[in-house]
């Protein structure tokens, strides 16, 4: 399963599995394609860049036989955050690695650099300073406070997507998977949702897998993913648990607010996911079923 943003690595994840790989690599491989992509604004290299300029990619992995995971955050100048979120869960003692601990690290283990920041991506930056900022401001940037502006950007209906996996291969092994390069125009060092195990991404193969995207910041206040899996194990369908979970998102009125969408599936592989209405519309999303040449794409409903 993935969401709209995943539905073009998804032959690539499936032929890992159909290759004999394990749910954790075809996870990888999908988003791998993902991240590479400069057509997606909101994940890897094509992502819009932060209030700086600054392309910061977040990525988190979770093999749901063990539990173990592997993160990075606010990585920049490596093509596959994904990978390096791996590599962190196999190679080290620690499951988190952020800024410039993440990128020694991808340095380290010989990862893919990659000027992140496309062209296209530089004029909409530049574009949107030059629109937002005074003269003065202007000439001036990046000194003085970016607080303000990162309100502006939290407002817009720019990039906040994600791109998430979710996968159960032949051996009845669950995993899944996210990476972002967060929302445009976001505050340098921001962390949404994606790269908080719990919030944007929780698997236990027992019970199911959820993956989040949009707004982090109101998945994060709920724990979000863990709380649709946890449903699942206390008997709710994989219907049940996702709306169940919309619902507390729409319930909260105080803070930051914004729209959300959830994507989860059993531990037989039934799959579904809901939005919130404030996204203003049904989101996307793919799920490949074994046997089938191509995947059933479909609409979230509405809550």
């Amino acid at each position: 399963m993935a969401n709209g943003e995943g539905e073009i690595g998804l032959p690539a994840a499936v032929a890992a599995l159909q290759g004999g790989a394990s749910a954790l690599t075809a996870v990888e491989r999908g988003i791998g394609v993902v991240e590479a992509d400069p057509s997606i604004h909101s994940v890897g290299r094509g992502g819009i860049p932060n209030l700086l300029g600054e392309v910061e990619c977040d990525a988190a992995i979770m093999n749901g036989r063990t539990l173990q995971v592997g993160v990075v955050g606010a990585l920049q100048g490596y093509l596959n955050a994904i990978s390096v979120a791996r590599q962190v869960m196999e190679r080290l003692p620690h499951a988190v690695l952020a800024g410039d601990g993440a990128r020694r690290f991808a340095a380290e283990i010989g990862a893919r650099k990659a000027d992140m920041v496309t062209e296209e991506a530089r004029a909409f930056h530049r574009q949107w300073l030059e629109k937002h900022l005074s003269d003065e401001r202007l000439a001036a940037w990046p000194e003085g406070p970016l607080a303000e502006y990162a309100w502006i950007t939290a407002k817009s209906v720019m990039a906040k997507g994600t791109t998430i996996y979710l996968a159960l291969d032949e051996q009845g092994r669950m995993a899944g998977g996210t990476s972002t390069s967060g929302w445009a125009g976001k505050y340098p060092g921001r962390l949404g949702d994606s790269p908080i195990i719990g919030a944007g991404l929780y698997v236990d193969e027992r019970y199911g897998a959820c993956g989040c995207t949009h707004t982090g910041e109101m998945t994060i206040r709920l724990s979000t993913a863990h709380a649709v899996v946890q449903s699942m194990k206390h008997g709710a369908t994989v219907e049940e648990a996702c709306r169940d979970a919309a619902q507390e998102i729409v319930d909260l009125k105080e803070g930051f607010l914004g729209p959300v969408a959830i994507h989860a599936i059993d531990a037989k592989g039934n799959a579904h996911a809901v939005s919130t209405r404030d996204l203003g519309e049904k989101i996307k999303y793919c799920v490949w079923f074994e046997g089938t040449s191509q995947p059933e794409c479909r609409r979230t409903p509405a809550l």
